[in-house]
């Protein structure tokens, strides 16, 4: 069991930027993919980028991807997810989780909420003016 605790969310004009962070404990964490989620107000939980440990392999929702970068810091067993250009729309909770790579088989940093089996209880990110 991975615990994964998630900050840095917070209220921001459009345009501005957040850094979200999720660390993590527990468990042989070199042994998942990392990921972050977010839901929106009546929305499911949708994908928003994942990575390796190492940091080497990344993937993002399309949409999304140029905005926001997800990186790594595995000597602080830290997620990051560095959200620029923000606009209202990507107002929402944001949730970092963690998918075992053993169970994920050949997928690689999926995409499915339903392959992650750790969730940390989310960071809230709103996006006015």
């Amino acid at each position: 069991q991975v615990l994964l605790e998630e900050s840095g969310g917070g209220s921001v004009q459009p345009g501005g930027s957040l850094r979200l962070s999720c660390t993590a404990s527990g468990g042989f964490l070199r042994s998942y993919y990392m990921g972050w989620f977010r839901q929106a107000p009546g929305r499911g939980r949708e994908f928003v980028a994942a990575i390796t440990w190492s940091g080497s392999n990344t993937r993002y929702a399309d949409s999304l991807q140029g905005r926001f970068t997800i990186s790594v810091d595995s000597a602080k067993n830290t997620v990051y997810l560095q959200m620029n250009g923000l606009k209202p729309e990507d107002t929402a909770f944001y949730y970092c989780a963690a998918a075992p790579i053993r169970a994920v088989g050949a997928i690689i940093l999926p995409t499915r909420e339903d392959k992650y089996n750790n969730w940390g209880q989310g960071t809230q990110v709103t996006v006015s003016s």
